[in-house]
């Protein structure tokens, strides 16, 4: 009996000892992945709670954990609603990570954990959007309207996919029809994800027009002088064929995670990626390049707060999209690769912007011919993806010929089902918003056509 005593105090001392060495662990040095995970969780909230107006337990449930990664089942968050932040935990306990809401700019991941100067820093000065105006889309907004034959198919939901939040159709200029998930409505801004890439290149469209941005130059960032960078151009990095390493697997920790989560100064680490081919040589996604458009046009303003207000000068305000909140990492650059919400109705407003070549109300706001740059497929993608942060294959792939859709289609694409079909032949755009994983194997293409054939 005594050696069997000593046997399991030998176990329980191990048992404690490796107890101690894995908080150690968590609390000094803990994995990357774990860091990511609670950085996630923090920023998901908390723009859904501040900007969305949306229960955080409710998005912390529905929008990070039952579709993520199952360590994220046992993150708990923590809503300060006067201090304006969310701070996510592992078991309550380890690995914090915060997110912090500044007016105007949605919120920002601390992703250095330096919250003292996140929260010290003065509001943002920005201009204010035009009020919504009365009257019907798009100048206004205020009633919902829908073309009686699109009751089927909005009410189809194998069309409209699982996780469904927003549908918005636009025939002819004009509201046709729209549809809400559980919760959704027209007033909730939702987060368009990867839309914002196409959002960016209008506003750098904006820049060019303006005489702010040379698409054709070359050394654009200083650490890029002395070597094989030295010759990327903005046009390069709008087509996703710059040579820049970059991992955008979303599965675990790769270079799209690290900078969204782990990195104060996202375009400074997307900038650092080594070059791997020759410009236009390979296409590679890449969030990276977004972000470092954004920092492109940004570094054309000498006053911060300018370059901070012009999405809503340039682009935001003359379109109407009221709602509309571009979001920055530590640095001030704006995410400009993943974070814009916008209610399902302003979205619809930048599908009808494209639509008409960006001219908005008789008014031309992006140079002739910038709209045909952005929906032209790029050489390196193999007509997959165009010049422009936009798709030319929809979701999956898969040649849109084969749903029956008219070849003149592109789409604005986002992460978990997000999508702006754009269909010039039909004067049509057909914004869908939800939260629909890859894995489940919607594609919006049978919806964009049930749409075409129900409005003929």
């Amino acid at each position: 009996m005594r050696v069997v005593r000593l046997v399991l105090q030998g176990f329980v001392l191990v048992f404690v000892m490796l107890l101690v060495g894995v908080i150690a662990w968590l609390s000094v040095a803990p994995p990357e992945l774990l860091r990511v995970g609670t950085g996630y969780a923090a920023k998901i909230v908390c723009s859904n709670v501040f900007l969305a107006k949306r229960d955080g337990a409710q998005v912390l449930a529905q929008d990070v954990q039952a579709p993520g990664h199952p360590l994220l089942r046992t993150v708990h968050v923590d809503v300060d609603r006067e201090q304006g932040s969310v701070t996510a935990r592992l078991l309550r306990v380890f690995v914090p990570a915060t997110a912090v809401y500044r007016e105007g700019l949605g919120c920002v991941s601390v992703a250095d954990g330096d919250l003292e100067t996140v929260l010290a820093a003065p509001p943002a000065a920005l201009p204010p959007l035009p009020k919504p105006a009365a009257g019907p889309w798009p100048a206004g907004g205020d009633s919902a309207a829908n073309d009686p034959r699109l009751a089927s198919v909005l009410g189809d939901r194998d069309l409209t996919g699982s996780g469904m939040r927003a549908v918005v159709i636009i025939k002819d200029g004009q509201l046709a029809g729209e549809a809400y998930g559980p919760d959704f409505d027209r007033d909730t801004p939702l987060l368009g994800w990867s839309i914002a890439k196409t959002v960016n290149a209008a506003i750098l469209g904006r820049a060019v027009a303006e005489g702010r941005i040379d698409l054709e130059a070359k050394g654009v960032f200083a650490e890029w002088s002395d070597d094989a960078r030295a010759s990327i151009t903005p046009t390069d990095l709008m087509a996703m064929q710059s040579g820049l390493q970059f991992n955008e697997d979303y599965g675990g920790v790769a270079d799209v995670t690290r900078m969204l989560y782990l990195e104060p100064d996202m375009a400074a680490f997307a900038a650092a990626m080594p070059s791997i081919a020759s410009p236009g040589a390979a296409f590679n996604y890449s969030s990276g390049t977004s972000v470092m458009l954004a920092r492109l046009w940004m570094n054309t303003f000498e006053d911060p707060a300018a370059a901070l207000a012009y999405p809503r000068t340039a682009l935001f305000g003359p379109l109407g999209m009221t709602s509309a909140v571009m979001e920055t990492d530590q640095a001030g650059t704006f995410v400009a690769s993943s974070y814009l919400y916008a209610t399902a109705p302003d979205w619809a407003r930048f599908g009808q912007f494209l639509l008409q070549d960006g001219e908005w109300n008789g008014v031309r706001l992006l140079p002739a011919g910038f709209v045909q740059s952005m929906q032209a497929p790029s050489r390196a993608s193999g007509g997959r993806y165009t010049n422009g942060q936009a798709w030319q294959v929809g979701p999956g792939d898969e040649p849109d010929g084969r749903f029956g859709l008219p070849g003149d289609t592109y789409w604005a694409q986002g992460h978990d089902g997000q999508s702006i079909a754009i269909v010039p032949s039909e004067r049509l755009v057909v914004v869908r918003l939800g939260l629909t994983p890859y894995s489940v194997g919607y594609r919006p293409q049978p919806l964009v056509k049930a749409v075409i054939d129900a409005l003929k």
